[in-house]
């Protein structure tokens, strides 16, 4: 091999040497200029993603219903039948017309006589020109005449130092057992304590159902076996109160039906054994469907000779279109209606108000008022 050839192969491993030892500094350079990463350098963590909670969804808290919007099919009703006879001066046949909105009502015949008569010397001595001053006329009328004392009374007269019992009567359906555990919690709202005493004991559902707002409330329950006597339930539930220190015994009863003599009979017992030392009956409750009309005084009838009720409890008058009974069972029975059902929440069983109620049913204006 001559001299030359041999100096050629040196440089040309020479070369390929600094080419090949070139290689990994071109990458990089390629690396930097095209922004990727070196495998030798840090690589940049992004931080993890920040699970963001939702903002809390607004609960919408039900707004407790009032006697406006309690009665608004009532009113509705009432005041379609009164739409033909608006500024016009009253003639017979407005009175007819104003007749029959009120019996529609379930306002009740007699009732209805009474009132359209002392309305007719009203219209006379006030010379009443207008339907308009009529209805107002009416509704001052109306109010007068709901003037019954409506006190739900926590003691029995001249019983003091005795455990009151408040008695829940009436027949099934109407929302006994719902209406004790409204009470119940409105009682123990303001700080009283309570027992529950399920002396329905024919209907197997009671019992839970009772027993699911006394944990609500906070009250206590007694209760008997099924097809116990309800006397006796009621007894021990007295016993416990008195035993307890508690305040009052709200007492649910079967749904009685006013033309079984037996069973009335029964709920009398009911009621002179809760009388009974150390207990005392400061109300007997008559719980009445609005939704029933007339029907519903037939049942008040009954049961006030049965078991003397003190007052009446209207559950579903948002439900019905006749919540003229008010006015038929205190003209006709003298029991003055003490508590009202306008909803379906646990604050919709409210006292009943003459005004408000008269204003909501007529569609009057308080401000209007004479």
């Amino acid at each position: 091999m001559s001299t030359t050839t041999v100096l050629i192969v040196i440089v040309i491993f020479f070369v390929a040497t600094v080419l090949l030892g070139s290689l990994p500094f071109v990458h990089r350079a390629r690396q930097r200029r095209s922004g990727a990463a070196s495998p030798h350098a840090p690589v940049a963590v992004s931080p993890p993603a920040v699970r963001t909670i939702d903002e809390p969804v607004a609960v919408r808290v039900p707004t407790p219903a009032t006697f406006s919007s309690g009665l608004a099919s009532s009113r509705r009703t009432l005041r379609e039948r009164l739409a033909s006879i608006n500024r016009r001066r009253p003639d017979e046949t407005a009175w007819e017309t104003l007749e029959e909105a009120l019996l529609g009502a379930d306002v009740g015949v007699e009732t209805t006589m009474a009132t359209l008569e002392r309305l007719r010397s009203t219209a006379a001595d006030q010379d009443i020109v207008d339907a308009d001053e009529l209805v107002q006329a009416l509704a001052d009328q109306m109010r007068a005449a709901l003037d019954a004392d409506r006190t739900l009374h926590a003691t029995a007269p001249d019983r003091e130092g005795a455990t009151p019992v408040w008695l829940f009567v009436g027949v099934n359906g109407v929302g006994k057992t719902t209406t004790i555990g409204k009470v119940g919690a409105r009682l123990s709202a303001d700080g009283q304590l309570v027992v529950m005493a399920a002396a329905d004991t024919f209907r197997a559902a009671a019992a839970s159902q009772l027993q699911t707002w006394a944990d609500r409330c906070g009250a206590a329950l007694i209760s008997g076996s099924s097809g116990a006597d309800p006397s006796s339930v009621v007894h021990d539930a007295v016993s416990a109160a008195a035993a307890r220190g508690a305040d009052v015994v709200l007492a649910d009863t079967a749904g009685r039906l006013q033309n079984r003599k037996n069973l009335m009979d029964e709920l009398a017992k009911v009621r002179r054994v809760a009388d009974r030392e150390p207990g005392a009956v400061a109300e007997t409750l008559l719980v009445i469907d609005a939704t029933t009309g007339q029907n519903g005084l037939s049942q008040a009838r009954a049961f006030a000779e049965a078991t003397d009720v003190t007052g009446v409890v209207l559950t579903k008058l948002d439900g019905s279109a006749k919540g003229g009974i008010v006015f038929a069972i205190e003209a006709e029975l003298g029991l003055p209606v003490k508590l009202v059902g306008l909803g379906e929440g646990p604050d919709d069983l409210v006292d009943f108000d003459a005004e408000s109620y008269v204003n909501a049913l007529l569609g009057v204006d308080a401000d209007e008022q004479g």
